[in-house]
């Protein structure tokens, strides 16, 4: 038995079955690559769904991993250490926020923040201000796994299974301008906002839609929360995706690449809604340590050292042209959408989205199908023109073998609608 087989076996009788695996055992990582137990190297156009902003083994990250974890890796939040105040303060100085708490994921960055709202709300009731407890979320929008995340993200797939969830939330249907006004009133604490949906299909939020959420948030002192964890920290060619718009808000979440593949979350908030916390009302046993924060403020220098934020925005301008070719190619791909290096191409069918991340796995290209028909692009930042050419070619070669059978498929025509902005 290999050690593949093995490690599956094992798996099945001993993990909660979580995960719909592909049987590939990966051993390391080079640049933009994974490497397999056979030494056969696959192109990461998904970098861990959006973690590994530097790719693999990069010298920064390793030099500060290997750094801090021989001077220390953990004391409790009951201490200083070093790295926390060092790397808020290269959070604030990029958001234009004042204040910040580090979690360990991007579930738990967004349930301080739901809990930062509801406080903040009560504070205004405590100075005589209308404001109630509701939460404004978007359809298709994705926040987490855990109770509170899962209660204001859309898909009753994420819902449904452990319900009744946390009550008080109302869907804004997408870029509805009509509908935010309508479904705002004094009753809500906060409207909650991907810049740019990732799960529901690298969808942008219009300029118009959070210009009015910005509008109707400030009129009665409710919280615009921006969620960050997928789109931020550089991906679309600006720090924040809410940058492209010019729309300050007054909380952000981020994860994902913030400490380069190291558990960390940060909410990121104004002093405003920063009066609602005190001493004991929040907390976290592992979040903001000592390693974390010294890989990610390794991951931030970098990004600004080796100028990442304009690559990425170059970079992406240049893979959504050679995708958007490839659309004028083949009547399959309905769209092509994004910002920088998150990049969607929406399909007519979900079979044939299946069927293309499949073929692309085959000639070592990874990549994700989200929202049943739209295949998603997350790569390193350090990615390159040749890279981006090998897998348009061979986005090419796929839909000129296979596309034809599941072009116009009658039974997928509904999601696509759903998946476009």
């Amino acid at each position: 038995m290999s050690k593949l087989d093995q490690i599956r076996a094992a798996e099945s009788r001993l993990l909660l079955q979580t995960y719909e695996r592909n049987p590939i055992l990966f051993v390391r990582g080079e640049g933009v690559y994974l490497v397999d137990e056979g030494g056969e190297r696959y192109l990461d156009l998904l970098s861990g769904i959006g973690v590994n902003a530097l790719g693999y083994g990069h010298p920064a990250i390793e030099q500060a991993i290997a750094a801090q974890s021989r001077a220390l890796i953990h004391t409790s939040n009951l201490f200083y250490h070093e790295g926390q105040a060092e790397l808020a303060l290269r959070l604030t100085e990029r958001t234009g926020l004042d204040r910040v708490f580090f979690a360990n994921t991007g579930t738990e960055a967004w349930e301080g923040a739901m809990k930062l709202a509801r406080a903040h709300a009560g504070l205004l009731r405590s100075e005589g201000r209308e404001i109630g407890t509701k939460f404004l979320a978007l359809e298709q929008s994705f926040h987490g796994r855990t109770f509170g995340s899962v209660s204001t993200t859309h898909k009753a797939k994420y819902r449904e299974p452990f319900g009744p969830v946390v009550p008080g939330v109302e869907f804004v249907r997408f870029n509805d301008v009509a509908d935010l006004r309508a479904k705002f009133s004094h009753e809500v604490c906060a409207i909650l906002v991907e810049a740019i949906q990732g799960e529901g299909g690298v969808r942008p939020v219009s300029h118009e839609f959070l210009a009015e959420a910005r509008k109707l948030a400030s009129s009665t002192g409710a919280l615009l929360i921006i969620d960050e964890i997928q789109a931020g920290m550089g991906r679309t060619g600006k720090w924040f995706a809410y940058q492209q718009y010019g729309i300050q808000p007054d909380v952000t979440t981020l994860a994902k690449p913030l400490a380069g593949g190291i558990p960390l979350g940060a909410v990121v908030c104004a002093e405003e809604a920063a009066r609602a916390i005190h001493a004991g009302m929040h907390g976290t046993t592992f979040g903001g340590g000592p390693l974390a924060c010294a890989v990610a403020i390794a991951v931030i220098d970098t990004i600004e050292r080796e100028k990442l934020l304009a690559h990425a925005a170059e970079l992406g301008e240049y893979f959504m042209a050679q995708l958007r070719g490839l659309a004028a190619k083949h009547e399959a791909i309905v769209e092509v959408r994004g910002k920088g290096l998150m990049i969607g191409v929406e399909l007519d069918s979900a079979d044939l989205g299946k069927l293309t991340v499949a073929e692309m796995l085959k000639r070592h290209i990874i990549i994700n199908c989200t929202s049943d028909t739209v295949l998603r692009f997350l790569p390193p930042f350090t990615l390159e023109r040749a890279h981006v050419d090998t897998a348009v070619a061979a986005l090419d070669e796929i839909f000129t073998q296979h596309a034809a059978a599941f072009s116009g498929a009658q039974n997928t025509s509904a999601a696509g609608g759903q998946s476009r902005g």
